[in-house]
């Protein structure tokens, strides 16, 4: 019982660090997918680079009409998506609100694995879809609690 435990903490705690950890490599360009001259504080855009030049097939150009898309100055996309990122990943960090935070997480799993369809490596399957896996066995397990 308790391999059972540590295997599902371990796999919330896995699915928090990677929604967490490219919220501060896009806040602070921290040099791995992000330079700091592309930093979100430097006033760069986190999902401009990949909503212009990572989008392919058939909702391409649906996703690049989203570049900069706001009111006000405010890019709306940018804030949807990175309080997206952030919110999933303190949900499943602090095992609280899961099912709402692997709502979004898969939402935005989803749109990301829809901005790049087909996948590169096989017909139907890629790993965004694993992620949502993962994140519905999570909130269901929150709730079973």
């Amino acid at each position: 019982m308790i391999t059972k435990k540590i295997t599902w903490v371990t796999l919330r705690l896995f699915m928090s660090g990677m929604f967490l950890w490219p919220f501060f490599d896009k806040v602070f360009g921290l040099g791995f997918a992000t330079n700091s001259a592309d930093a979100w504080i430097n006033g760069a855009s986190p999902t401009a680079g990949f909503l212009s030049f990572g989008t392919r097939g058939p909702f391409a150009d649906f996703f690049q009409s989203m570049v900069g898309l706001g009111f006000y100055g405010v890019n709306i996309i940018d804030w949807l998506f990175m309080l997206g990122i952030l919110g999933t990943g303190l949900t499943l960090l602090f095992n609280r609100f899961v099912v709402w935070g692997a709502l979004a997480g898969s939402l935005i799993m989803l749109f990301i694995y829809m901005a790049a369809f087909p996948p590169e490596h096989s017909p139907l399957l890629d790993d965004h879809l694993l992620q949502i896996l993962a994140l519905v066995l999570l909130a269901q397990r929150s709730k079973e609690r």
